[in-house]
């Protein structure tokens, strides 16, 4: 079967693209997803990401390999196999990130991406109560939401606690400023998730130029080559679906939005990517490109846990006749702690006045909870009343890799985070773990917290800091930066419109494409990035009929005068 555009993955970019490029009506797309539809009534209710984080048949649940800086550990990288992607599955933060970060991108040799260039994407997809301003849209599909009047009432303890301290209030990070400290904004509208699925996709599931096909996994990029010149163009994808190979055919382009961790494994797996990885495992180079699957990033957290003296969400949480009650108040009035994050208050912060730009996030959670060692079990909150505050560097400097394991597309990629393998990144964990007792010593704080539960005694220097951190870290899933833009195919894949280097008809577009790593959540940036890549790819059509046009009239002209 042929269409103009074929989308790999509905994730948080792909379902964007999907919307905007049929929206015309003019060309046919086909979005193909490797999981199933987004009906199931977890991915509405927010609170419903804590049920997600362990289930294999919405999550690929992957794992790093060992981490050499952390202990020998496998970090858990869960990933959204669903449609919606990550975005349907996660906690629902919506911070777009420092100015600075798209600056860099700009900097690093990619025209039209600096902050000011994607400022207008940002406004575009969101529909913010503030209305139509300098930094927000109000007529965007996804609704955001700030959680100021919901939050539990402890996050004010934090705020109060912070400008005791001498920290500044910021009443919005996606406003003129990151810095300050304040209650986060999420994606949700009337208390339901609103990922990119159910605020683009389900409102264009209808259109008969849109077709999704779901539990479809692309094993491999399908390309025609030019004997005259050798040039590669994608032609196709090949998928798997329920144990059947089917193929589909591009009038167009191939857009690869498979995420940080299955868009460089689908390259790779299609003949691009560095020679050496193709060759052993056997996969013939269609083109090489050394920089597919490098430069992985990701935000590595850690956090601290307190005994509170007031009530948190873990009596909410804890007590069932909580859960019936606050249940109940969702169901009818779509409010309450079923409504919002549990990631509620926190902020951006410099560690010391040396630090030009804020280098560390920060979370207060008012429900303190474990990760569950099994992947059978659930989150569940811990048995007394607990907050927790974790941190991670904004910017971190250490890079890691997305690699095939093999040539059969059923098997998990290898994932090397090479999380702390820079000074850089071990020193600001270290600054980190310090800032976090620095915020307890507020006097607001001390007055809701009757003890540190851990690491408490176990961390009094750096030395023991670090080795906390090596320990208990784990990954805020965050990945990004495998099939970075760039203007050299030496060290980048894509280039600043998101077409591959050196393939026709092949583009990236998803977080993948970062170019550095933002200072904040990356949902958001991945959302601008799919607006402004589906504006690229309408324009680059439009000038291609617009050149054919005109050569056309041209040989017209041409064959009267003669």
């Amino acid at each position: 079967m042929n269409y103009d555009y074929i989308i790999v993955g509905a994730g948080s970019a792909g379902c964007i693209l999907a919307e905007r490029l049929s929206a015309s009506g003019r060309h046919s797309v086909l979005l193909l997803e490797a999981g199933g539809s987004d009906n199931s009534f977890w991915f509405k209710i927010p609170i419903g990401f804590a049920k997600l984080y362990y289930d294999n048949k919405h999550n690929w649940m992957y794992y790093s390999e060992p981490e050499p800086q952390l202990a020998g550990r496998q970090i858990y990288a869960p990933r959204g196999k669903v449609q919606g992607g990550s975005g349907s599955i996660n906690a629902m933060i919506y911070v777009r990130g420092a100015q600075r970060d798209y600056d860099d991108w700009a900097a690093a040799g990619n025209p039209g991406w600096s902050y000011q260039d994607v400022l207008p994407y940002f406004r575009k997809l969101e529909s913010h109560p503030l209305g139509d301003t300098t930094w927000h849209g109000a007529n965007g599909p996804v609704r955001i939401t700030p959680m100021k009047d919901g939050a539990h009432p402890i996050c004010q303890s934090f705020i109060k606690g912070c400008e005791q301290l001498g920290y500044e209030r910021n009443d919005d990070f996606n406003g003129a400023r990151l810095e300050g400290v304040g209650i986060y904004d999420v994606n949700t509208r009337n208390g339901q998730r609103a990922s990119s699925s159910f605020a683009y996709l389900h409102r264009a599931g209808q259109r008969p130029n849109l077709k999704i096909e779901h539990h479809a996994q692309a094993s491999r990029v399908l390309f025609d080559v030019d004997a005259s010149t050798g040039k590669r163009r994608a032609s196709g994808v090949e998928i798997v679906q329920q144990g059947v190979k089917r193929t589909f055919h591009a009038n167009r382009e191939v857009i690869v939005s498979a995420g940080a961790v299955d868009s460089p494994k689908l390259l790779q797996l299609s003949g691009v990517g560095p020679r050496a990885l193709l060759a052993q495992h056997g996969i013939e180079v269609m083109h090489e490109l050394p920089a597919v699957g490098q430069n992985l990033q990701d935000h590595l957290c850690v956090s601290f846990y307190y005994r509170s003296r007031v009530k948190t969400l873990n009596d909410t949480f804890s007590s069932w006749a909580s859960k019936l009650k606050f249940g109940l108040q969702y169901l009818i009035r779509r409010t309450g702690p079923f409504s919002m994050s549990v990631n509620q208050s926190g902020g951006f912060f410099r560690t010391n006045l040396d630090e030009a730009h804020p280098n560390m996030q920060v979370y207060f959670n008012p429900l303190s909870y474990r990760i569950p060692k099994s992947n059978r079990a659930q989150l569940t909150p811990e048995p007394y009343s607990g907050f927790l505050v974790c941190f991670n560097p904004c910017r971190p400097t250490s890079r890691g890799s997305v690699e095939i394991a093999s040539e059969n597309v059923a098997d998990a990629p290898k994932i090397r985070g090479n999380y702390l393998s820079t000074q850089k990144d071990r020193d600001e964990a270290i600054a980190g773990s310090r800032l976090v007792r620095k915020l307890m010593t507020a006097r607001a704080l001390q007055e809701v917290t009757v003890e540190e539960v851990t690491p408490a005694g176990e961390v009094s220097d750096d030395a023991s800091m670090l080795k906390f951190f090596r320990e208990q870290s784990g990954s805020i899933y965050h990945l990004c930066g495998t099939c970075a833009m760039g203007p050299d195919p030496r060290t980048a894949v894509v280039d600043a419109r998101l077409r591959v280097h050196g393939i026709e008809g092949l583009r990236v577009v998803d977080a993948s494409i970062f170019p550095n790593i933002t200072s904040g959540n990356t949902n958001a940036p991945t959302m601008m990035v799919a607006e402004k890549g589906a504006q690229m790819i309408i324009e680059d059509a439009d000038q291609e009929i617009a050149a054919r046009g005109l050569a056309a009239n041209v040989q017209r002209a041409a064959a009267i005068s003669s």
